[in-house]
């Protein structure tokens, strides 16, 4: 590879490579410090508390802000967004609802070896190629890479909105020493419309939107807050069936009627369960919850916490 390569060739590339290994939408920005606002914007998030017991996004925050610190001579971030959508959603109430990420296989594991795959071919084409890439694993700013990227617009449910797909992507971030024409940021198209805003049962998103309370959402309560720890009371009868996760926010947005669904075998359902009425759910053993989520996203609530918020959910009334 000649130092002078031409980066706008480079760039389509890289684009090309990456969506033939299954990525929906490939951006790139320039590798840059975050800029001040955002940053404050980061720390006063911090400040309110509203990462909730989520410690680990109070470390390291040079890192966050600066690619660089984690890849020096960085010049380039690419960002990648591949596709989770499926139409296979449970419909009886008395189903719990899993939120349809964490329907296959754990996404880490499967865009990490992707992402293994595709920075081996960009090697092959630019020898002098350097970096890292991260899936969830690194203290990135994905949503903030994404936006600069241009794969979307922080919507005001704080995920990353494309007008051609919606929001239900996994996002990935490679950082590399490659120059590379950046791609311009989007226009925010969120308008006036409000209605992840009001659909959120336990008002985690902030009335005027783009803020998020994550201590409120039902994603962290009954994922991140750890088994030990009771979900408030304050929230009971305000969700009904989800037992990891959710995609409410998702569910209400106009954009995600553009959502096609995924063909990645590895995000097909892994167990019937996750379509069995909740007293299935009810009569499940550790060896039965790992038996049907081996491999998946519900492992990071473990047993003890999905028993937990099916109790929360399903014996509210007793």
């Amino acid at each position: 590879m000649k130092r002078n390569h031409n980066p706008e060739a480079a760039a389509e590339e890289i684009k090309r490579i990456a969506r033939q290994l299954g990525f929906l939408n490939v951006g790139i920005a320039p590798a840059e410090a975050i800029d001040d606002t955002t940053r404050q914007q980061y720390l006063h998030w911090l400040r309110q508390g509203y990462h909730g017991t989520m410690h680990y996004m109070e470390k390291h925050l040079d890192k966050r802000f600066d690619p660089h610190a984690l890849v020096p001579g960085a010049r380039s971030v690419i960002c990648l967004a591949y596709n989770y959508y499926s139409a296979a959603k449970p419909t009886d109430g008395r189903i719990p609802r899993v939120s349809i990420y964490a329907h296959g296989r754990d996404y880490h594991r499967v865009l990490k070896k992707k992402l293994k795959r595709l920075y081996a071919l960009l090697l092959e084409r630019f020898p002098l190629l350097e970096g890292r890439y991260f899936v969830d694993s690194a203290p990135v700013l994905e949503r903030q890479w994404a936006v600069r990227a241009g794969l979307g617009w922080q919507g005001k449910n704080t995920l990353v909105i494309h007008p051609r797909y919606g929001s239900y992507v996994f996002l990935a971030v490679m950082i590399t020493n490659l120059e590379l024409a950046p791609d311009r940021p989007m226009a925010d198209h969120c308008g006036r419309c409000r209605r992840c805003i009001d659909a959120c049962p336990t008002a985690a998103i902030a009335p005027q939107g783009y803020v998020l309370d994550a201590s409120r959402c039902i994603s962290y309560l009954t994922i991140e807050l750890k088994a030990e720890h009771p979900i408030p009371e304050e929230y009971r009868h305000q969700w009904s069936g989800w037992i990891f996760g959710c995609d409410i926010c998702q569910e209400v947005c106009p954009w995600n009627r553009f959502a096609r669904p995924h063909d990645e075998p590895d995000f097909q359902p892994r167990s019937p369960l996750l379509f069995q009425p909740v007293e299935q759910w009810k009569q499940l053993t550790q060896e039965d919850f790992d038996h049907h989520f081996a491999g998946t996203p519900l492992r990071r609530a473990k047993y003890r916490g999905i028993m937990r918020n099916i109790q929360f959910v399903f014996d509210s009334d007793h």
